[in-house]
């Protein structure tokens, strides 16, 4: 979800000129987590850090990310929002959705990152070991307690990695983010880009300016539910959300048969 394989090997030379200055923003995340928390602003450190994310790379990259709809659902809190993940741009995607008392959740070996694995466990990062059940199913009980107690939000991208799809589909969805949302009783709110592969191709090498079309979707309501609704929950969500990113990519022509099933890959917990 970092810039840093980016930076490693890069797409273009004009990718790298571009995000040169990302470890002084990753640092800069560590010292406003810091600080925030010294002032009793710990909780809105992600937001703040999203945000520089949004401008700095706003005018450097001249790609920016616009909701075109249903913005005023950012407000819901707390809430397990989560996107469509189509490769590391998304955090600038972040940058322009990301709202104040939310955490984003990450795999646990960015936590040994030097500087982002820092910001991350300084700002409430919830960490998930994907290869144990059982330390997971610890992490996801640690946040719904944290979302009902301290009305934290969660941001989650259910494919669980990047696509890199030159086309608008969704891999099939992990079920850990239901999971959470069913558990705190919290709503889920969807949030779908458009396939912008005519922005950004690693396979092409293709990395240019743009707009790019954002939607949210009305919450998801998981009042009453318990975890043997989970399942239908994941695909009933997921279906609506590869519905709108057909939309937005204005291809809703598209054979279904191009798109992969509903059906989710996910460890239970």
């Amino acid at each position: 979800m970092s810039f840093l394989s980016y930076i490693t090997t890069g797409i273009s030379s004009p990718l790298l000129s571009r995000l040169w200055f990302s470890p002084s923003l990753r640092t800069y995340g560590v010292i406003a987590s810091i600080v925030l928390r010294l002032v009793g602003y710990g909780r809105v450190s992600q937001w703040a850090t999203a945000r520089s994310f949004k401008w700095v790379m706003r005018y450097t990259t001249g790609v920016r990310f616009d909701i075109i709809q249903g913005e005023e659902h950012l407000a819901t809190r707390p809430a397990v929002f989560i996107g469509n993940h189509q490769s590391e741009l998304d955090v600038l995607m972040l940058g322009c959705i990301f709202p104040p008392y939310c955490s984003v959740t990450a795999k646990k070996s960015l936590r040994h990152v030097p500087f982002l694995g820092w910001f991350m466990a300084l700002s409430r990062t919830v960490f998930i070991d994907r290869a144990n059940r059982e330390t997971a199913v610890k992490a996801f009980d640690g946040a719904a307690e944290e979302m009902q107690v301290h009305r934290q939000s969660v941001f989650i991208f259910p494919e669980g990695t990047r696509s890199y799809s030159g086309k608008p589909e969704l891999l099939p969805f992990k079920k850990g983010a239901f999971h959470l949302a069913v558990k705190a009783g919290v709503p889920i709110v969807p949030v779908i880009s458009e396939n912008y592969s005519h922005i950004l191709s690693p396979k092409d090498m293709r990395f240019d300016a743009g707009i790019i079309k954002v939607k949210v979707l009305p919450p998801i309501s998981t009042a009453g539910l318990t975890p043997a609704d989970v399942d239908n929950l994941t695909k009933s969500t997921r279906e609506a959300m590869l519905k709108t990113l057909l939309e937005l990519s204005e291809t809703n022509k598209e054979d279904d048969s191009s798109v992969p099933n509903g059906r989710s890959s996910a460890i239970e917990i």
